[in-house]
């Protein structure tokens, strides 16, 4: 064990030295991130479309893969199970691509369920066992409530900004994320290789 540890300790350095060579691309990553986040916040209604279309590709790829493999494997007691669910990723993708303001009004909904149903747990959870740090878990139960009444009040108009402005956030935080990456890295001393 005591000639695996050095040995460990030696890739980790020689990785962290390849990685420092490239800090500079990895924050251009996060400025990039950045950009396109405060971009889909600024106009949340092309971001939610492009988001869901970008998913419903996905579907239809899945959907291809899927209806391969099983007439690749037609034998397969699955069969039929497995090309339904090609169909469906199919039908759906297809949906999403060509009607993205219906992915949208449906993916809200289920947006608003999720948050008010989610806070409401967090916030039984926190009252009723009150484990540590249980503030914390009863002001993020109260805020995904809020969240959830807000979207579902605003609806079907909340449907045009919420996706594309949950998708920003997510981007910054990301870019933000990246961009502390690439600067963590800059700092690092620039090391000899090990021998």
């Amino acid at each position: 064990m005591s000639t695996v540890f050095p040995f460990f300790l030696s890739g980790l350095r020689e990785e962290l030295q390849g990685l420092r060579r490239n800090w500079g691309w990895f924050l251009a990553l996060g400025i990039a991130l950045i950009v396109v986040g405060v971009l889909a916040i600024t106009y949340p209604v092309p971001a939610s479309e492009v988001a869901i279309q970008f998913y419903g590709f996905f579907l239809v790829a899945g959907a291809v893969v899927e209806i391969v493999s099983v007439i690749w494997a037609r034998r397969w007691a699955g069969f039929f199970l497995h090309l339904l669910s090609g169909l469906l990723y199919l039908f759906v993708g297809m949906v999403l691509i060509e009607h993205p303001e219906l992915g949208m009004l449906v993916t809200t909904l289920l947006l608003a369920i999720l948050f008010f149903a989610g806070g409401v747990v967090r916030v039984v959870l926190a009252l009723s066992q009150r484990p540590g740090g249980w503030g914390w878990s009863l002001l993020s139960g109260v805020v995904s409530v809020l969240l959830g009444i807000m979207i579902w009040r605003q609806f079907p108009a909340s449907a045009l900004w919420v996706i594309g402005t949950f998708v920003g956030i997510e981007l910054i935080f990301n870019g933000w994320s990246w961009v502390m990456l690439a600067l963590g890295l800059r700092q690092l001393p620039a090391g000899e290789s090990p021998k």
